[in-house]
């Protein structure tokens, strides 16, 4: 499992006034795209569980999260230490410390042991509660003083979001997805594959226009990143969907940069190496990183959830909720007074490869 054997040094940030200036200024500092996250627990709430959707939340993951036991908490902060990493998220400031449990403690502190991240815990009461003094005695802090952590709001440098105001909901045709759905029955081999260059291999053309859109669409669709870095995977690839499931942990460089897939009886590509797209790396991150998390991944398979959720939604539906989908047959043209109807349902070719060797 991955540790940092060394975080830094918790800070632990006294705002006994609990002053307003001080939480805008803290809040005006979240900038996930710089690596700086900043939590604001929701009112009421106090649990390890709940802690945990703040920050997938703030990382803008959807939550509550699907296809987990209601109560259990482990998956959910599994998931912030793979976001984290693969981001990545390098400080986080959590407001409103001393109203935390025990509990939600420790998953936090686990989190910084996890990831080496900068923990700033801000304590809005003159006196530190006993369960945050217990927490803080396991661990390396030291004290500051808001004024001097947390300037005034007019002082305070507000960042600039990589994310549209109001992104495009358009749909996105990429012929790359075509071929998603398919019939071969693709196994994972133990080969010395080429990289698509050595093969003559052009991966799908993606606009410019559409890269950070998609991008921006699976950052927010799903918090189960093998779900994001297959769909992308597809995406820049043109993979069908037993073609990914033949990509082990193993398969993935760690800095995600390229990706191994099996094609034995090269039904389609042949087995190769293909480069990640800058755009498409954050989610094959996150994805190995949970792998090495939780599991010994070696063997283990890369698109897969290493804590098994139940009922997460089909790589189709979570293409159709981002709004992307393979070229659509032109539609009928409607009658003249004919009364208008629901759009038609996304048809996704299920093809199937003819087999040949080279």
């Amino acid at each position: 499992m991955l540790t940092c054997p060394h975080p830094p040094a918790i800070t632990l940030v006294m705002d006994p006034h609990d002053d307003v200036t001080h939480t805008r200024a803290a809040l005006a500092a979240h900038d996930p795209a710089k690596g700086r996250l900043t939590i604001h627990p929701t009112p009421g709430t106090r649990s390890a569980l709940a802690l945990a959707h703040d920050v997938l939340a703030a990382l803008g993951k959807p939550v509550p999260l699907t296809g987990y036991r209601p109560l259990d908490h482990r998956p959910a902060w599994m998931l912030c230490a793979a976001w984290t990493l693969a981001l990545p998220i390098t400080h986080v400031t959590l407001l409103r410390a001393h109203l935390l449990d025990p509990d939600a403690l420790d998953d936090l502190l686990a989190l910084r042991a996890r990831t080496g991240l900068r923990l700033a815990l801000v304590c809005h009461q003159r006196k530190v509660p006993a369960a945050l003094e217990r927490a803080l005695d396991r661990t390396d802090y030291y004290l500051a003083d808001a004024e001097a952590l947390l300037p005034a709001e007019e002082t305070a440098t507000r960042p600039e979001t990589g994310a549209p105001g109001k992104p495009s909901r358009r749909w996105i045709a990429l012929p790359a997805l075509t071929t998603l759905r398919s019939l071969d029955d693709t196994d994972h081999c133990t080969c010395q594959p080429p990289t698509a260059d050595e093969r003559g291999f052009t991966p799908p053309s993606v606009p410019a226009a559409d890269r950070s859109l998609i991008a921006y669409r699976l950052q927010a669709a799903t918090a189960h990143p093998h779900l994001a870095a297959q769909l992308a995977t597809a995406c820049h690839t043109a993979a069908s969907m037993p073609q990914l499931l033949t990509a082990r942990v193993t398969d993935a460089a760690l800095d995600a940069r390229t990706l191994t897939l099996h094609d034995p009886a090269n039904a389609r590509q042949g087995c190769m190496t293909h480069p990640v797209p800058s755009w498409a790396r954050p989610f094959l991150r996150a994805t190995v990183f949970l792998h090495l998390l939780t599991t010994d991944s070696k063997g283990v398979r890369l698109f897969t959830d290493p804590l098994r959720a139940a009922q997460l939604p089909r790589l189709t539906d979570v293409a159709e909720q981002c709004k992307l989908r393979p070229p659509q047959p032109p539609r009928p043209k409607r009658r003249k007074n004919a009364r208008r109807t629901s759009p038609p349902p996304t048809v996704w070719p299920l093809s199937t490869a003819h087999h040949h060797t080279l």
